[in-house]
């Protein structure tokens, strides 16, 4: 097969680059880390018959521009830059293991978790400026959390956080009971999370439903001093609407993702109440290897079927 590689970080990987130059012989890389304009994504990808995608729009155009395609290597875990209603229409098959960076994830929201409620971040932002304020914020221990989302990164978060004892929220489209059951999870409604948890982490896809899910009116719901976390999609939260709130210092975030990126408020990026970095959730070294090795994988069991 001919393989073109759309992905910036999985081109200039040095073992993700051998081990597909050994899989495969005829192997075009992204080395220049270009983001590909819709026009320059048809013609990277033109005459190929496999792809490696990461963020990449994968929308009808592009599909019906490249007749020759048939099949897509998800690098990463989301779906939701491919149509893949589209794809399954037009008979091209799609690589992807779900989870596969999940506790890359998971440890990062921990991590962000830990730093906005013992206020670590803010502070060390302060001191950064010569301001010597003493707060040492709140213990995570048997703090109630709420978490919108229970697959695989969900669901990590939650063996994470055992160690805590917190009092766990969740809410989701269907539930394992027993799962459910054996982690002394707590199903509520998403607004009954809104108004009583300390921690409201996102791990849920960007489709229609879940645009915006967190506005003015949510945001307004929430307790003094809760952490709101989205390591999933941008597009779920309202960021003007979150630019307010934080302004007031009411509530804190960590935002591993935007609506557009990379975001451009500097203002709304400096606030000492806000972790934000540019995804790199799923990015720790052992799940970019991870993610890329799967990728290749699913691109040599469709070459032997």
């Amino acid at each position: 097969m001919k393989i073109a590689v759309t992905s910036p970080s999985f081109s200039k990987h040095p073992v993700l680059i051998k081990k597909i130059n050994e899989a495969f012989s005829d192997v075009k890389l992204n080395t220049e880390g270009k983001i590909f304009s819709q026009s320059e994504l048809i013609e990277f990808i033109s005459g190929y018959d496999a792809t490696i995608v990461g963020l990449d729009e994968f929308n009808q155009e592009v599909i019906d521009s490249s007749p020759d395609l048939k099949i897509i290597s998800k690098y990463g875990v989301g779906l939701n830059n491919i149509d893949l209603d589209y794809c399954e229409k037009k008979g091209i098959a799609i690589g992807w293991t779900g989870g596969v960076n999940r506790l890359s994830v998971a440890e990062m929201c921990l991590g962000n978790i830990l730093s906005l409620i013992r206020n670590m971040g803010p502070s060390s932002s302060q001191l950064s400026r010569g301001e010597w304020k003493k707060h040492g914020g709140e213990q995570l221990t048997g703090k109630r959390i709420g978490i919108i989302g229970l697959g695989f990164i969900g669901k990590e978060m939650v063996r994470l956080l055992a160690p805590f004892y917190c009092d766990i929220w969740v809410n989701d489209i269907e539930y394992d009971q027993d799962y459910i059951a054996k982690n002394n999870l707590s199903i509520k409604t998403k607004e009954e999370i809104y108004k009583a948890c300390k921690v409201i982490s996102l791990h849920i896809p960007l489709v229609p439903e879940t645009r915006e899910l967190i506005g003015q009116n949510e945001l307004a719901m929430m307790q003094n001093q809760t952490i709101i976390l989205n390591s999933a999609r941008g597009g779920m939260i309202d960021e003007i609407a979150l630019f307010n709130e934080l302004k007031t210092g009411r509530l804190a975030a960590a935002l591993d993702v935007f609506e557009i990126e990379p975001p451009t408020n500097s203002e709304f990026l400096k606030l000492d109440n806000l972790i934000a970095t540019p995804h790199i959730g799923g990015s720790a070294v052992e799940a970019i290897e991870a993610m890329g090795m799967s990728a290749i994988e699913h691109l040599e069991k469709f070459r032997t079927k």
